[in-house]
């Protein structure tokens, strides 16, 4: 049996990340960080029915809808910058590197809502606690859903990876009617490991990306029918947005 997520309290989030690369926070330590009630989290979920599917999926799959969005922090200020592609480059992501992927954005009623600005300012005020000769942190938003519509999801259909940001912010917004789904975080640069399945909504899994690598395994439906998993991806990047070189 997979292990739940070994979630911290509150006062040991940064430790713990700056100690082992990564840190898990449960959804009432995630609200009391962010000073605002579950049920502000819960605003934003109704968006995740109305995702539009992955076009740039190479390995043929239809089990992925997503909508991507691009923020700056900087001195305690929050800004959405214009619409822009999402870009890898090959050596982070051998399946879709290389390539600029135009998403569809967020809606603007779910940036407008007073939960999502918080939870932007609450990550890169820790990602400063961390790295404090940053000035201004450049921050894409993913929010993904992946079905069984193929019979099997493949929430990171690249395999094992580093996203080549500084941060990586990864919460589960839910799953229904499905099996799998494993989290998975290794060292990148040593034999150690950790497994284990969020299960409870607005659970959050924070990752310093120079010194983890991370997967999620394939979900399957537990029944006949279409299960999903919903989940929101942030990176948070110093130096600037990822994009080819010279653009």
């Amino acid at each position: 049996m997979t292990p739940a997520a070994p979630t911290v309290e509150l006062p040991r989030l940064l430790p713990t990340l700056r100690g082992q690369g990564h840190a898990v926070l449960g959804p009432a330590a995630l609200a009391a960080w962010m000073g605002q009630p579950l049920s502000a989290l819960e605003a934003l979920r109704p968006s995740w029915q109305r995702l539009p599917p992955d076009a740039y999926l190479r390995d043929g799959g239809r089990y992925r809808r997503r909508r991507h969005s691009c923020f700056v922090a900087r001195q305690g200020e929050l800004a959405q910058v214009p619409h822009r592609a999402h870009w890898q480059p090959i050596e982070y992501n051998a399946l879709h590197g290389g390539l600029e992927r135009w998403f569809e954005p967020m809606e603007p009623a779910v940036v407008a809502e007073p939960a999502w600005p918080r939870l932007l300012s609450c990550l890169a005020g820790c990602c400063s606690e961390l790295r404090p000769e940053v000035q201004a942190w450049y921050i894409e938003a993913h929010q993904f859903r992946i079905d069984t519509t193929d019979g099997i999801g493949r929430p990171t259909p690249e395999g094992a990876h580093r996203d080549g940001v500084d941060f990586v912010a990864v919460l589960l917004v839910g799953r229904e009617g499905v099996k799998g789904g494993e989290t998975r975080v290794f060292e990148a640069d040593g034999p150690c490991g950790i497994r284990f399945t969020m299960e409870q909504p607005w659970t959050l899994l924070l990752l310093d990306d120079a010194r983890v690598i991370h997967e999620t395994t394939p979900i399957q439906p537990l029944l006949a029918g279409c299960g999903h998993r919903d989940t929101l991806v942030i990176t948070l990047r110093a130096g600037g947005f990822q994009g080819p070189a010279g653009a």
